[in-house]
């Protein structure tokens, strides 16, 4: 019966004529009388199968630790993908024969414990601990709230759970279901994904603002840009892309990928690099954009490099929104917020260019439309540029540090 994934139970009883003086179970539960067993059908919820499978390709190792029999155990963990029919089952009979130095050894290999304790569920998650593994716990019962707080996230059923172990726990999982974890992993990569890219547009923006103005005077050019502009620069750039960005969907690739190490810093992979060579890049533009029209003697020089410099920022964000995949495979309408952001931010420096009262606030002259032309030309290079990186990254030639 424990074979077919059931929890078995014994029932058993015996007679006594008269009440016993002596109640203690070791007097009383003798010489019993077995009528039968019954089998109870805990069934996996249905969507728990395709959520093991998830957590095992995002790199997420899932272990089963109860207090069922070792081959109900068995039996669950296989139907569920979390063991393989060679893998080990580890009771607690065993893990009390077992010094701490050899489970550390192998705790990394075993998937399925049976018949434990709370306090081995406690040697448990410190052996996995002193292997570097960072351990989520999930648990119900009383007896589990000291593993629930020894683990490095704790998390309580909401239904189920006592009260200690919620007081325990540092999560709870209000629907008692385990994929809703596996959606909150989801979820959670999507977000840490959107503050990296909220960070690398903000950052490489103000970068190539910084190059933008401060080589200027030491190249025989006058300030490209007044006060004025770099304020509408980070008013209308940073602010409504930069907001749109947090709705970016999550990547395809986002639970193909293993968890990043706990203390590693928002900058790896790469971003600081980006971050630098593109605000370096985005600068470029706009100094070349100015030392061509100002020493061609285009008196709409410093409007056209207000307009690179502008527009540049726009192609940035629209570049950035994936590390690997192209803009054009995301699609345009996958992020409805951020491309409405994009097309009102340059509907918005139109308007200061072209519009009267704005020109005067602003201090800009209207573009010729082969000046105009050029403008949007120049600012395509930076996504072109991003976008050829990331062609790059996915043929192989170039990778992530």
């Amino acid at each position: 019966m424990a074979a077919d994934g059931l929890r078995v139970l014994a029932v058993a009883f015996r007679r006594w004529p008269t009440l016993p003086d002596d109640l203690e179970p070791n007097q009383i539960e003798r010489e019993l009388i077995l009528p039968g067993l019954v089998g109870l059908m805990d069934s996996p919820r249905p969507e728990a199968y395709e959520a093991v499978k998830v957590c095992r390709s995002a790199g997420i190792t899932p272990v089963m630790v109860t207090g069922d029999h070792p081959a109900t155990a068995r039996t669950i963990a296989l139907r569920l993908g979390i063991s393989s029919q060679d893998d080990a089952v580890i009771t607690g009979q065993e893990l009390i024969r077992i010094r701490r130095e050899e489970l550390e050894s192998f705790v990394k290999r075993i998937r399925v414990y049976a018949r434990v304790t709370p306090e081995q569920k406690i040697t448990i998650v410190k052996a996995l601990q002193s292997k570097g593994e960072f351990v989520a716990m999930t648990g119900d019962g009383a007896n589990d709230a000291p593993a629930l707080r020894r683990a490095d996230i704790g998390v309580a059923m909401g239904i189920t759970g006592t009260d200690v172990a919620r007081e325990a726990s540092h999560m709870i999982l209000l629907d008692d279901n385990f994929a809703t974890i596996v959606a909150a992993v989801r979820e959670g990569r999507r977000i840490f994904d959107n503050i990296r890219r909220f960070i690398e547009y903000t950052m490489t923006s103000n970068a190539g603002e910084i190059w933008a103005i401060f080589p200027a005077p030491f190249s025989g050019l006058p300030i490209p840009l007044l006060p004025i502009h770099i304020l509408w620069i980070n008013l209308v750039t940073d602010g409504l892309p930069g907001l749109a960005l947090t709705a970016e969907p999550e990547e395809r690739d986002g639970m193909r990928r293993p968890p990043r190490p706990p203390h590693e810093s928002i900058f790896a992979h790469g971003l600081w690099r980006d971050i630098v060579w593109v605000g370096l890049l985005m600068g470029g533009v706009s100094l070349a954009t100015e030392a061509w029209a100002y020493h061609t003697g285009c008196a709409h020089w410093q409007t056209m490099v207000f307009t690179v410099l502008t527009l540049s920022q726009i192609g940035n964000v629209l570049a950035i929104r994936s590390e690997r995949e192209s803009f054009f495979s995301l699609g345009p309408l996958t992020n409805r917020p951020l491309l409405g952001a994009a097309l009102l931010t340059v509907a918005l420096q139109m308007g200061v260019i072209y519009i009267p009262a704005c020109k005067r606030i602003f201090k800009t002259d209207p573009l010729d439309l082969d000046e105009l032309l050029l403008s949007f030309a120049l600012s395509l290079i930076v996504f072109i540029v991003v976008e050829g990186q990331k062609w790059m990254i996915r043929r192989g030639w170039l990778g992530r540090a």
